[in-house]
């Protein structure tokens, strides 16, 4: 009998031992891939040796093994090579320049851990370098989009580390170059948007630092609204107080990307009047009018363009 005891008390035992070992890859914000930092996490896998090689250009080795926590968007080798090719450079020129090799690298970086689950899909992410990126979530992809407009994948995910996780992405992500009017100024189809901000003495302001959101008219936008008015595109263009009144009530004076966008709420404007936006992405405007969001999130260095297909007018 004592010998039976003794044989089950040693398999309780054993049970509540394994019961209370906690094993690599089993999920939950105590599962730590292995016991290394972000960077020797990223050293341990062959695919990101570039990225690894750029960290160490760029002095930022000691910084991303410090305490965290981070989340780290590694490009991959392939998504380095594609750079190289994009900007015409070699990886021994990219290395030298320093200030620009940190400026990219630490957009890739968030002073915080975000995991697969908590990415805010559509939503602007903020790295440590400033500015802002997106990802969206389609199905079972996350699809990302940089400071640029560029587009991208993020392909693997959740390798957690000592003092954070790391997502690896197929494309180097890039800030943004161009404020909202050098972004216009390169979309032909805001071409008369462009002449109407010079013409109401916006262009500064909107140069200005921000963070704005801008719902652009297109061309043919502003041709109906001619046809609207009874008025040419001069007679218009000439009337500068009307046109700023109009121009302003289509900033909004901070930043907003599509998905942040609140629904069926008064969003107040530059000009003062308020404009409303429903679940199908629909304005409308002080006169009742209504304008579709046709073209949405692109990304500027001081805001976000929509692309709208109606003029909106105030009061």
């Amino acid at each position: 009998m004592k010998k039976t005891m003794n044989r089950r008390d040693l398999i309780l035992s054993a049970t509540a031992l394994a019961s209370a070992v906690v094993l690599p890859g089993c999920g939950g914000s105590d599962d730590i891939e292995n016991r290394q930092d972000v960077v020797d996490l990223a050293a341990s896998k062959p695919e990101l040796s570039i990225f690894v090689e750029a960290v160490g250009a760029a002095g930022l080795t000691a910084t991303l093994k410090g305490s965290g926590p981070f989340t780290v968007f590694a490009p991959n080798n392939d998504a380095f090579v594609a750079l190289l090719g994009e900007l015409g450079t070699t990886k021994d020129a990219l290395f030298a320049d320093k200030a620009t090799l940190t400026a990219v690298l630490k957009f890739h970086v968030l002073d915080k851990l975000v995991a697969r689950a908590n990415i805010p899909s559509g939503k602007a992410i903020e790295p440590i370098s400033g500015g802002f990126f997106k990802i969206d979530k389609v199905g079972d992809a996350y699809n990302t989009q940089d400071g640029r407009n560029r587009a991208g994948h993020v392909v693997a995910t959740d390798s957690f580390a000592l003092n954070g996780v790391l997502h690896v992405v197929d494309r180097v992500l890039l800030p943004a170059n161009k404020d909202i009017v050098q972004t216009a100024q390169g979309t032909p189809s805001l071409s008369i948007l462009v002449a109407a901000v010079a013409a109401a003495g916006l262009v500064d302001t909107l140069k200005g630092s921000g963070p704005f959101t801008v719902f652009a008219p297109t061309n043919d936008a502003f041709a109906a609204l001619l046809t609207e008015l009874g008025v040419t595109q001069e007679a218009l263009l000439a009337d500068k107080a009307m046109l700023t009144k109009v121009l302003t009530y289509h900033v909004v004076p901070s930043r907003v990307l599509k998905a942040e966008i609140p629904f069926d709420t008064s969003i107040a404007t530059v000009q003062g009047s308020a404009i409303r936006i429903n679940s199908n992405f629909q304005i409308t405007d002080q006169r009742n009018r209504v304008s579709n969001i046709t073209g949405a999130d692109v990304f500027a260095t001081n805001g976000v363009v929509h692309v709208i297909g109606k003029v909106l007018l105030p009061a």
